[in-house]
């Protein structure tokens, strides 16, 4: 069997790998039935949907003809790392690592660090533009989930506030 485009057959692979993974971890759950649903229902069903997909896009890699067979490029190590570390940065802003003595520095100061450096993994980078997307997502964040949804979570370091 030829692979005629090689972006969507691995595209395919790797959504129906997500999806088939997600689907057995969702039986160690209880499903329940389409009435009563159980925590393991929804995942499941989207686990076994992701699959559904990845095989369709499989599938279609390997009958509709391309004009170069859309081969896979190199990777993009600088994306990938700046998007990597802004993730954990994220984490230990907002958390602290009391093991090594750094405090909890909220939700703010989180999500400004995580932007600052995420933006880092793009082929331009302006300050100006990255400081105002740090102040509507910290905004934003604010009030969906300390206002709306109440979540119970640091907001500001933790040497502000007490």
């Amino acid at each position: 069997m030829n692979i005629k485009s090689q972006k969507d057959f691995f595209s395919g692979l790797f959504y129906l790998a997500a999806g088939g993974a997600f689907a057995i971890g969702a039986t160690n759950y209880n499903v329940g039935t389409g009435a009563r649903m159980g925590p393991g229902y929804f995942p499941l069903l989207l686990g076994i949907l992701l699959a559904i997909i990845g095989a369709f896009i499989m599938f279609k890699s390997l009958t509709v003809e391309t004009q170069d067979g859309e081969k896979i490029g190199k990777w993009a190590w600088k994306p990938l790392f700046f998007i990597i570390v802004g993730n954990l940065l994220f984490g230990i802003l907002l958390g602290g690592l009391p093991s090594i003595g750094v405090p909890a520095m909220g939700l703010i100061v989180a999500i400004f660090g995580t932007t600052l450096v995420v933006s880092l993994a793009g082929d331009t980078f302006k300050i100006k533009e990255v400081l105002i997307l740090s102040i509507i997502l910290s905004i934003g964040s604010y009030g969906a989930f300390v206002k709306l949804l109440n979540l119970q979570f640091p907001v500001w370091p933790t040497f502000i506030t007490g």
